[in-house]
């Protein structure tokens, strides 16, 4: 066998373990929203994404102080490090609060409008070229989620639009974080955020509380939503860490395809524990939607 051919095979192996750890991350990812959606019928999103990423913290501390020569507990661009982590605190509250409410599936079916938001934020605020075929397929992919929206909004009202909230700011996160990725150590950055959303969150918390506000008040967990609530933070951090180890192996566009995995554990997971599974309208909204993100992602590849 010649040395081009066993590189190809190894090269090959690599892709294939990013491809494995990116499927397994996006089918697990889920069981934090069932978790976060349980325990947000007695403690509300803000508490509930403030030991998020208050977990996160205290699972990767341990690294940085292992790997203290290598890596600091302080990143380069502290500013905007800090703006990063209230969009991704902001995001994950929105999203916690909706789940209070919407089924799982609804709110991650109207959440996959993220892809394409990104892309009408990269043209406007990045200057990426978007042909005429993407944004048209930015426009049939929000009619999609419209499609899921109309129902969830007759049931939920307003609070069916946050997964789009949700989905914005998400999306500019992203957009941060390609900004900062070529300066920034990633095991840094998510240290950080989750010691900013954290105190981020803790004093929006207290504020309510103090303020009387009980949508925002804090809430003494019980024993079970303790361990709910560790177990967001756990499946939250493991699952980011395996996404990032995905990409160090594997092509973002071989893996983007792969997000969309995440809509079939999270119906299987809401029909076990909720009983509930979307209708003939919703499942036609998602179908728009994956399609019109798979189309972007296929456009891209051939201008690429």
């Amino acid at each position: 066998m010649s040395v081009q051919s066993t590189s190809g095979a190894a090269d090959q192996a690599t892709v294939s373990r990013g491809l494995a750890l990116m499927a397994i991350a996006m089918l697990v990812v889920p069981s934090m929203d069932i978790l976060g959606k349980l325990v947000s019928k007695e403690i509300n999103g803000i508490q509930v994404a403030q030991w998020r990423f208050g977990i996160q913290a205290l699972l990767i501390f341990p690294f940085l102080l292992w790997m203290k020569g290598e890596r600091n507990f302080l990143p380069n661009r502290i500013g905007l490090n800090i703006i990063r982590a209230v969009l991704m605190a902001g995001a994950v509250t929105v999203f916690f609060t909706a789940l209070r409410w919407m089924p799982v599936p609804d709110a991650i079916a109207v959440f996959f409008v993220e892809p394409l938001i990104l892309t009408i934020m990269s043209a406007v605020f990045l200057k990426e070229h978007i042909g005429w075929r993407r944004r048209c397929a930015v426009v049939v992919g929000f009619i999609g989620a419209l499609i899921v929206i109309q129902p969830s909004y007759e049931v939920f009202g307003a609070v069916s639009l946050l997964p789009v909230l949700t989905a914005f700011l998400f999306a500019t996160y992203l957009l941060l974080t390609k900004k900062l990725a070529a300066t920034e150590d990633a095991l840094t950055m998510q240290f950080f955020s989750g010691v900013i959303g954290f105190a981020f969150l803790a004093v929006i918390a207290g504020t309510g509380t103090a303020a009387g506000i009980p949508i925002l008040a804090i809430v003494w967990p019980s024993p079970v939503q303790w361990v709910m609530l560790a177990g967001v933070g756990v499946i939250a951090t493991v699952c980011h860490l395996m996404i990032v180890h995905a990409f160090k192996r594997a092509p973002a566009s071989v893996l983007a395809p792969f997000q969309y995995l995440e809509i079939v554990s999270a119906t299987i997971l809401s029909y076990l524990v909720f009983q509930d599974i979307p209708n003939a309208w919703k499942w036609l909204g998602i179908s728009i939607i994956i399609a019109s993100g798979l189309y972007v992602w296929w456009r891209e590849r051939q201008v690429g």
